[in-house]
């Protein structure tokens, strides 16, 4: 690497009169001539270290303070030759300082280019990352969108399915309602519990005190009830008999409160299928004492209790093949 030296305006100026001196101090002509020989050489080299040292701008201010300082020393080393020698010293030091800073600048200047190059690597190596990654989110947002599309679809099939049961059992009732319309209201209610339509019907309907056979009366209800069924045949039936908590004395083969209300619910189901519901449709349950509706503390909740409960289900196959295929979807992922 060529070393050179920034700016020097006034060295031919300083030559001049220092050569008067040499002179006087018997310096021979042929070291006259190789000063000036070095001062053209030293002014092609600063031509050539303005040129590269631009960006050297801060340190090279020392070199002009110190080129201040030589020309206020100019008039003394007319006089005083061993100060001009003494100058040129410290510019040449002066000089030497300023290559070596240069060099730094350049070796410090080439380290922070290998390390942004070694930084524009990295940056970009974590750019193809985060492209892959984009490129794995954007093909899993789409995936999700498919199957976002797929459960809104069977969500939307699902809420007709539930619309379509909902109407189904409202529909129901209301035709048991008309059908058992001349029923006295305390003897017999349909209403609607869970999505499904209970008909309730007391012991004063259908039985007589102790008996499992059902009354004439309890007969015509339950055999309007059944010409509903047998018109609705996606409905499931389920016949509950019921009992106060009052013991049952044995007598027969009934022992207690258990067989009396699943002998009540059986005679009710029998009755039902010879009226022409499906056998297959229908289950008939005891539920004795344990599931009543009022306290047990007055012999007129006690009336209320001594029920049979006819369940009346709509038949949900769609709508558990939907909810089937739904789990499917999940089990497969």
């Amino acid at each position: 690497m060529k070393r050179t030296i920034r700016s020097y305006p006034s060295l031919l100026s300083l030559a001049l009169l220092v050569a008067p001196v040499a002179l006087t101090s018997c310096v021979t002509a042929k070291r006259y001539d190789d000063l000036q020989a070095r001062q053209q050489t030293e002014a092609q080299a600063r031509t050539a270290a303005e040129a590269q040292t631009r960006q050297a701008k801060a340190d090279l201010q020392k070199a002009n303070d110190a080129l201040a300082e030589l020309r206020l020393d100019q008039k003394r080393l007319i006089n005083d030759s061993t100060q001009t020698g003494n100058a040129l010293r410290r510019t040449r030091v002066l000089y030497t300082q300023l290559t070596d800073s240069y060099d730094k600048l350049l070796k410090n200047s080439d380290r922070a280019l290998a390390d942004r190059n070694n930084d524009y690597g990295k940056l970009a190596k974590d750019l193809a990352t985060r492209e892959a990654e984009l490129g794995a989110l954007d093909v899993s947002l789409q995936k999700s969108k498919a199957e976002l599309a797929t459960r809104e679809a069977k969500l939307t099939e699902l809420t007709q399915a539930l619309a379509d049961k909902d109407k189904a059992v409202n529909d129901l009732k209301a035709r048991v309602s008309k059908a058992l319309l001349s029923f006295n209201s305390s003897d017999l209610q349909v209403k609607l519990k869970d999505g499904k339509v209970y008909v309730s019907l007391s012991e004063q309907l259908l039985f007589k005190s102790g008996s499992t056979k059902v009354d004439p009366k309890g007969q015509e209800a339950l055999k309007k009830l059944a010409t509903v069924l047998q018109e609705q045949k996606d409905v499931n039936v389920v016949v509950e008999g019921h009992t106060d908590n009052v013991p049952m004395r044995p007598t027969g083969g009934i022992q207690d409160n258990w067989d009396l209300s699943a002998l009540r619910a059986t005679d009710i189901a029998r009755l039902l299928t010879s009226a022409g519901v499906e056998p297959s449709r229908i289950t008939a349950s005891g539920r004795s004492q344990y599931v009543p509706v009022a306290a047990n503390d007055t012999p007129q909740n006690k009336a209320i209790n001594r029920r049979t409960e006819i369940i009346l289900t709509p038949k949900l196959d769609e709508l558990f093949q939907i909810l089937d295929g739904n789990s499917g979807a999940k089990n497969g992922k």
